[in-house]
């Protein structure tokens, strides 16, 4: 593998575990440079500004990381790693792979649990694959211009590097290397779904639109088909069957399993192959994308991606439906054109005797970005994961910072004027919305960066999409209200929750992972202060306090009053091997983290800066 790609992927998986690590198990001592060099004697990198110390007690050996950039938010820019072995007054450079094994050891030297060693080779065998695929993936695309294109797909596939604060974020434990090729997004990979006649006594649908699943199933198996295909399509239906379709991965695991296999004997299920419309994928892996379709779909596939083994639940296909006459119901879009929920308002599966789950689960979903019109522009459609990772190439600009530099160029303002005016037209599309879905109708969203998309035709965000069936919560507070807009709620208890909960996990979703991904975004490209943002975002959210009922004030206060904050530690659910999407209430592991919005007291001062410098900088937009 080519050095350079190598390189890039060991410092993308260096940066994402290490501060991982200081997120959630320490924090470590800091140093300051010129406290550091009379200490230690030697010098640092030339653009670091602290050193960053952790004692491993372990093995009893001492670390200490260059910092470039010190975050508030919580996303460090990491430089050199040294260690001190132990009896030894030296510091020699370590690489980052060894660094990461060393504070894997730690971990689990730290750990009571009596299934260490099997969740130690687990965590250092799934690190290991994500960085070896990284690599792969950036080798094959470093230089592929499609990594800046403002199309919707490109976008989508353009997420290298995975989850910012991820230990292992482009695992794919179940997916074989060759099968990457085929059906992984960051390689391009595109596919046609495996098809299968079934007997309509097995067939279980429902819709929340004037299409059902099932035609809208047959219209994929027809598009593009060549005159073959067509034939079998129609040979089927004529005999009264109905199609079913699944993901190519899934096909050849279902092909083994026995209960398909019966079905199969006794004439009740027929597999076709593959048929139909091609598809690619999008970040998620598993859903798919085809652009003549008006749906998306989202399939299950046998591979585990980060935490969890991806499978489409039972109990989430009426959630998808019902969600999606429920948000049509509350107009809530409507009144908000600038923040728009993709619905998922049909699915088909099959129903077999004794199972949650059949294995077909077809989710499918609104595709908003059918037409190329809506990809155009300065930065088109962008997922905020792709958004604000780091330039795949050193010296490039992030995705974010290209934007802010063309607007600051056509514009004649100022970088610091350009990145406070994108700020705040993204807060109004994106963050301020959320909120108040929330106050007004109790729904909260796992508003987290690969599920947050922003149409940047103009620049300048002018449209917030969600995505996402799995990602609702209902507060249990306004349940008879909601009841009543959605009947059908009756058969989804499991999306309501207490307020509390909700507190914790939309703030930790729409906060730490996608507003503060945001903020440090532009803090590490230098446009403007993380502190500078964090305070206009503190001014916004003290001035709905006064706009909202006291479900958003509480919700408001618990992001701002708190000293601590509730963060999901995807490093500690990767130590404890939890599959989220299958542990009770589907809850991951989380951890307390410092509140960068906390404060004693009211910062007059700051707070009447800021304003100014914000209407300023929005009356010269």
């Amino acid at each position: 593998m080519a050095t350079i790609a190598k390189q890039i992927a060991d410092n993308a998986s260096y940066q994402a575990f290490v501060n991982g690590y200081l997120k959630e198990i320490d924090e470590g001592v800091w140093h300051s440079i010129a406290q550091w060099k009379t200490a230690s004697g030697f010098n640092a990198e030339k653009h670091d500004k602290f050193m960053l110390e952790l004692q491993l007690q372990h093995s009893e050996t001492k670390l200490v990381f260059g910092v470039a950039f010190r975050s508030i938010v919580g996303r460090h820019k990491l430089t050199g790693i040294y260690h001190q072995r132990p009896n030894s007054m030296e510091w020699t450079q370590l690489d980052s792979i060894s660094a990461i094994m060393l504070l894997i050891k730690e971990i689990y030297a730290r750990s009571n649990s009596h299934h260490v060693c099997d969740q130690e080779l687990e965590l250092t065998s799934r690190t290991i694959e994500s960085h070896q695929i990284m690599a792969e993936y950036v080798q094959e695309r470093k230089d592929d211009p499609a990594l800046q294109s403002p199309r919707f797909i490109d976008s989508e596939q353009s997420v290298l590097f995975g989850h910012w604060l991820h230990p292992t974020p482009k695992s794919r434990q179940g997916m074989h290397r060759w099968q990457h090729t085929h059906y992984a997004p960051e390689l391009k990979g595109s596919f046609k779904l495996h098809f299968f006649a079934v007997e309509r006594q097995w067939l279980n649908q429902s819709s929340a639109i004037a299409l059902c699943a099932e035609q809208i199933v047959l219209r994929i198996a027809e598009q593009g088909a060549c005159d073959t295909e067509l034939a079998l399509v129609k040979q089927f239906s004529d005999s009264g069957k109905a199609l079913v379709a699944v993901h190519p991965l899934q096909a050849e695991w279902l092909l083994k399993q026995e209960y398909i296999q019966q079905l199969i004997s006794t004439g009740q299920l027929h597999p076709l192959g593959p048929l139909g419309a091609t598809f690619t994928p999008t970040s998620s892996v598993r859903t798919l994308y085809c652009e003549q379709l008006n749906f998306m779909v989202k399939v299950s596939i046998p591979v585990k991606i980060t935490n969890s083994m991806r499978i489409n639940m039972g109990h989430e296909l009426d959630a998808g439906v019902t969600l999606a006459k429920l948000l049509n119901t509350t107009r809530f879009s409507s009144l908000h054109p600038q923040f728009q929920v993709i619905g998922d308002p049909a699915y088909l599966s099959l129903s077999l005797p004794d199972m949650d789950e059949s294995g077909f689960e077809m989710i499918l979903r609104d595709n908003p970005f059918k037409q190329t019109k809506n990809e155009l522009g300065i930065g088109g459609i962008q997922s905020i994961a792709a958004l604000v990772q780091d330039a795949i190439l050193p010296n490039d600009r992030s995705k974010l910072s290209t934007i802010v530099h063309t607007l600051s160029e056509q514009q004649g303002r100022s970088l610091h004027q350009t990145s406070i005016a994108w700020f705040d037209r993204y807060w109004q599309c994106a963050i301020e919305p959320a909120i108040r879905l929330f106050d007004q109708f109790g729904i909260a969203l796992e508003a987290h960066q690969q599920n947050s998309l922003l149409d940047l035709t103009e620049g300048y965000p002018k449209t917030y999409f969600y995505r996402d069936n799995q990602g609702f919560y209902l507060s249990s507070s306004v349940k008879s209200t909601l009841m009543q807009l959605e009947p059908d709620l009756i058969k989804c208890p499991e999306l309501f929750y207490d307020n509390n909960m909700i507190f914790d996990r939309f703030g930790y979703y729409l906060v730490i992972n996608q507003l503060f991904s945001v903020i440090n975004r532009f803090g590490l490209d230098g446009l403007v202060s993380e502190e500078t943002l964090l305070n206009l975002a503190r001014i916004r959210l003290d001035k709905l306090l006064t706009q909202v009922s006291p479900l958003g004030q509480g919700l408001i206060r618990s992001i701002t009053e708190r000293k601590s904050i509730p963060c999901k530690g995807n490093l500690l659910t990767r130590v404890d091997d939890v599959d989220e999407l299958q542990a009770e209430m589907e809850q991951a592991v989380y951890t307390q983290i410092k509140n960068p919005f906390y404060r004693k007291a009211p910062q007059a001062s700051v707070t009447s800066t800021a304003t100014t410098t914000l209407e300023a900088c929005l009356e010269s937009a």
